[in-house]
């Protein structure tokens, strides 16, 4: 199993780490061929207005939304989340508009409001370790979208088929059972495909 990690900006390496400690081989994606090898894609964080801009530049909006065309599952983590993200409020247009939520950028605070916290997610038995960095959040969420965990009330981590969406950075923490979810979700759509 393939997961490339979109290596325009954001936490590339840690993403990579966590991958293959889940047991996928991990794949440093710089150009949209790349994307014809992969079973799944993860966008980490960042920062999202720059990450759509390189997108745009490097023909990666179409691909992406090909690739999400195809039913292969996308992980989008922090500002991952948010260049998923059909709507972000205060803005006009967004980034690849997959995902059928509204989302609020740098919805905790600045770099200093930062957090960790133990998070249960439906679908993982235990808690797993969060940690919040001028994190978006989920203001609303269409039908489709299945809210996976909240926080204080708030959506912080919520699935759409095969689409997947954190606010938080999984990658941060030695815990790799968000990645591990998200590899079961490659299993499933790859059942599917067949």
């Amino acid at each position: 199993m393939k997961v490339g990690v979109l290596a325009l900006q954001g936490a590339v390496a840690e993403h990579i780490r966590s991958i293959e400690q889940a047991g996928a081989t991990g794949v440093i994606v710089k150009r949209v061929e790349q994307l014809d090898e992969l079973d799944g894609l993860i966008i980490p964080g960042g920062e999202s207005t720059t990450i759509g801009k390189l997108m745009r530049k490097y023909d990666f909006i179409d691909a992406v939304r090909s690739f999400s065309e195809q039913g292969k599952p996308i992980f989008g983590t922090c500002a991952g989340l948010i260049v998923l993200a059909k709507r972000i409020e205060g803005q006009d247009e967004a980034h690849l508009e997959l995902m059928d939520m509204t989302v609020a950028r740098n919805a905790f605070g600045r770099q200093r409001e930062s957090f960790e916290t133990d998070l249960p997610v439906q679908g993982i038995d235990e808690p797993i370790r969060a940690v919040f960095i001028r994190a978006p959040l989920i203001t609303q969420v269409g039908p489709e979208v299945d809210v996976l965990s909240t926080f204080n009330g708030e959506i912080v981590t919520a699935r759409q088929g095969h689409l997947l969406a954190a606010s938080y950075h999984p990658e941060l923490t030695d815990d790799v059972r968000l990645h591990e979810y998200f590899l079961g979700m490659i299993k499933e759509s790859a059942v599917v495909e067949r």
